[in-house]
């Protein structure tokens, strides 16, 4: 991994954004987001990585469960902050399904791997039932992301460990 500390900080016209499942892919990221910016890999404390389906319905568009994260004390999400354009904050809110109710705007207090504490937007879904992951993300373990957990796994390897 490369530098994986923060940057700088974000100015006024940009955002601090806690990803963690599918947009831990700059590829993914960048569909609709395209000024995203690799800014640091982080830890979210008292929280748990989920795979589950809104109100129960399966997605269309993914088969299967999808990334949510909950609350969990002792427990912990690594993820990847990317720095956007403040832009993008429409973009990332319809990718997010957060008119539809899918998922809900949070703001969560991450820490870098040198300790640094910083405040970022991440989502959670709301109205959930756990489900298995779907076939992307299983598909997404075997590509190179950004973020790994201190035992060397990828968020996703860690979940099924606990399925």
């Amino acid at each position: 991994m490369a530098n994986s500390g923060c940057k700088d900080v974000p100015g006024e016209e940009s955002f601090l954004y806690f990803a963690y499942g599918s947009n831990l892919l700059a590829e993914r990221i960048h569909l609709r987001n395209p000024s995203a910016a690799f800014f640091c890999v982080a830890r979210l404390q008292d929280f748990k990585l989920d795979f589950g389906n809104s109100q129960g319905k399966t997605s269309q568009t993914w088969h299967g469960g999808i990334a949510t994260i909950f609350q969990s004390p002792g427990d912990e999400v690594w993820g990847v902050v990317w720095k956007m354009n403040k832009s993008n904050l429409n973009s990332l809110d319809e990718q997010e399904g957060v008119k539809s109710g899918t998922y809900v705007v949070i703001e969560v207090k991450v820490s870098t791997q040198e300790g640094r504490e910083i405040t970022c937007r991440s989502y959670l879904m709301t109205n959930y039932e756990s489900a298995p992951p779907s076939p992307q993300y299983k598909k997404m373990e075997k590509e190179k992301s950004h973020c790994f957990s201190e035992s060397g796994k990828s968020p996703l390897q860690a979940q099924d460990n606990v399925r």
